[in-house]
This record gives structure tokens, sequence and C-alpha cells, in this order.
């Protein structure tokens, strides 16, 4: 699953930077003419006399004196005025003056880089792109990153950041793809977040608190990744408002309560929903059959209860369910036997009669003997305590025992 939520981090990205830089370029070119009048630069390539790589020569060279571990030698040519020599650096000519040439794009995955960012990355205005997947960068992001207003991509995932959430990508008004993960970042995430027009949201695997935002429905982005922190609280209603584009959404481990509202059944171009290794309570929402994107499902590790429903079993698309680690007491129809129509399928644990690797009757009858009415109980959404106006009468199943998200260096991307 991994490999559908990942973007390819190389050549895609790059072809992604300059097609970027190619339609600012146009969009700019035309609001300059509307308004009747042009930038004037210094047309030469040479790096001496353009003021921008100029300035980028002073960012890269206070860059690489707080880089305190280089032991792939990646930062070796970083040495002279011509930046666009060094490795891991690209330019491209300039959004407003195409004979002008700037850094336009950093990339330094897998260099195992040691350091911190300084405050001198605040003069490459033109960056469209930065790339610090799976290196040893720590300290907190600086604030004059504010000064990037061209960034379409930020990756600055398996690293060592720490504080809250980097305030400073909010203000990034170009901004499509933010990767996060693997970092210690802390406290809660920020509704402004969910309301930037963005693409792509990574923030998995850090140290996010607090409820679960409920503007976490009017999010614009098509994946978005919150697994493995502790939000807690209900899955919004609201997330209804994000039908038109949201396609994948894992919340894998955030300490989920309350019932999966009905709502979630709105989003008809979801393709993988995983909110697995939560306390998800009550019955699979049968809106749910009208997911017909949908590939993968995981509830595993919840403590649902019910019917596991034919219309999701019959989805066009399906072609992963699992719902082991709960307490289903039935499968209605084609459900009991999805590998005859080619599903992986995983339903141990659970309290269904004649199947193998079910819960002790104990178990189950401890459980089913306390339902939960979706209907009547209103989910509040507060961190700390019951999800419902009571607490919920039963404890988690299971304690999360691996990492369901491979961290970036391992996990595979697009071809």
């Amino acid at each position: 699953m991994a490999s559908s939520l990942l973007y390819s981090i190389t050549i895609r990205s790059l072809l992604l930077l300059l097609l970027h830089l190619s339609s600012l370029s146009i969009y700019l070119a035309a609001k300059h003419n509307q308004h009747g009048y042009h930038r004037h630069r210094s047309h030469s390539h040479s790096p001496t006399s353009n003021q921008r790589l100029h300035q980028a020569y002073i960012a890269l060279q206070a860059w690489r004196r707080v880089i305190y571990s280089d032991p792939n030698n990646f930062t070796t040519n970083w040495v002279g005025p011509d930046v666009c020599s060094y490795k891991g650096i690209y330019c491209a000519a300039s959004i407003d003056d195409p004979k002008v040439s700037v850094v336009a794009g950093i990339d330094l995955n897998f260099a195992d880089i040691a350091g911190f960012l300084p405050i001198e990355l605040g003069l490459l205005t033109d960056l469209a792109l930065v790339h610090l997947n799976s290196n040893r960068f720590c300290g907190i992001i600086p604030q004059t990153l504010t000064n990037l207003s061209l960034l379409y991509e930020l990756d600055l995932s398996n690293n060592r950041f720490v504080g809250p959430f980097p305030s400073v990508v909010l203000s990034l008004p170009m901004l499509n793809y933010l990767d996060l993960r693997y970092n210690e970042f802390e406290g809660p995430l920020p509704p402004q977040l969910f309301q930037k027009k963005i693409d792509a949201i990574f923030v998995n695997n850090n140290r996010f608190t607090s409820a679960v935002p409920a503007f976490l429905g009017g999010t614009s982005a098509s994946v978005v990744v919150i697994a493995n922190n502790n939000l807690e609280g209900c899955l919004p209603p609201s997330i209804a408002n994000s039908a038109d584009s949201l396609e994948e959404l894992l919340l894998i481990n955030t300490s989920l309560t309350g019932c999966l509202p009905p709502e979630v059944g709105y989003l008809y171009k979801l393709k993988v929903l995983d909110v697995s290794y939560n306390k998800i309570v009550g019955p699979i929402p049968y809106s749910l059959s009208g997911l017909a994107h949908l590939e993968q499902l995981n509830l595993a590790h919840n403590l649902m209860t019910g019917i596991v429903p034919q219309g999701v079993c019959i989805l066009p698309n399906l072609a992963n369910f699992t719902f082991s680690y709960n307490f289903f007491c039935e499968e209605e129809g084609i459900c009991m036997n999805l590998t005859s129509k080619g599903i992986k399928y995983d339903d141990r644990r659970n309290c269904l009669p004649e199947k193998p690797f079910q819960r002790s009757q104990k178990e189950c009858n401890d459980t089913l003997e306390h339902p939960v009415d979706c209907f009547e109980q209103c989910c509040e959404g507060s961190a700390g305590g019951g999800a419902f106006g009571r607490a919920t009468p039963f404890a988690p199943a299971l304690v999360p025992v691996a990492t369901p998200l491979l961290p970036p260096s391992l996990a595979p991307s697009f071809p």
C-alpha cells in the first residue's frame, strides 16, 4: 500500500519543477503585461554578475558551515561561486526573466547529512523544490523560509527536526506537497494546514497531539496521512466536505474513538481508507458501499461490531479488505468467501462463527453485551475522556506492536 501513497522524489519531481517554473513564468509574464511594467535584470549567466546566484552562494556556504557530518562527501564540491555545479543543487531559468539562471531546486535525499538549517536559506527566494528526505538534520525550521514564495514541494521527512508544527509552511502561497513524516514535531496541528490549497499532506510519525481537527473536512488535498500521532477524538462528519478531492486517507494509530461516521461514504473518489489500530466502535457504515473507487480498506485492530456488509465486499475495485482484531459477528453474503473474488482479506480475531482464529466466546460476550448506538450518541471529539458524552465501556483490544507505515528511507515510490 505504501507504493500507492508516495510520490517520486527524483526524476518526477524535477519534471514537476520545470513544469511549475514554466507555468509560473507564463502567469507572471501575463500579469506584468497587464499592469504595464517589466522587470529589468542582468541577463548574464556568470555567478559573479548574477545577484540571485550570488545570494544563493551566500546561503549555501552558510549551510555548508553548519553541516557537521557528511559521510558520503555529498557536499564536497560545494566550493566556489558556481553554485549551479554543486551536487544536489539544480538551476533553471528565472520565471520573470528566462535569460537569468537561478537556484530552483535542492535535492539532498538519502545523503545522510547531519547539521541544521541556517537562517540564510531564506535568501534562496527562487526555490520551487526542497527535498531533504533521509538525513540527520535537526533543530527547528527557520522562519526565514517565509521568503520562499515560489516553493512548490517541501520534503523534510525522516530527519530529526523538533518543535511545534512549523508554521512557516502556512505562509508559502505556492506549496502543493508537504512531507514532514518521521520527525519529532509536537503539539497541535493548525487548522490553517487543512484550509490551504495543497495536494498532499504527510505528517505521520511525529508527536502531534490534541483532538482530531474538525477542520480536517475542509482539506482540498488528495492524500492525507496523519498516522502514528496521538490526536484522539472522533473522525468528524465534516470529512464529507472533502469529497471532491480526497483519494487516500490514513489515520493509523491516532487514538481515534467513537463510531466511523456515515459521511465517510460521501468520499466518492476515495481509493485508500486505513483507520487501523484505533479505538473505533460500532458497525461499518453501509454508506461505504457507495465507494466505487475504493481499492484498500483497513479497519483492523479496533472495537467495531455488527455485520460485515455485502455492499462493501462487492465494491468493483476492492483489492484488499482487512477487518481483523475487531468484534464482528457475521459476514454477509460474498463476504464469507472473498477469495472467490480475488480480494485479499484478513478476518482473524473476530467473533465469526465457524471461522478459524477467532476470539473466545467470553471475549465476544463481554463486548457484545454492551452494544453502541451511533445514532443516539453524540461525538464531542474531545481529547482525553470518551469520544461520546460518556466514556466507552471497554478498553482497546490490542496495543499496536508495529509501525504500519514504512519510513521514507525504505518505502517504495512510484515508478
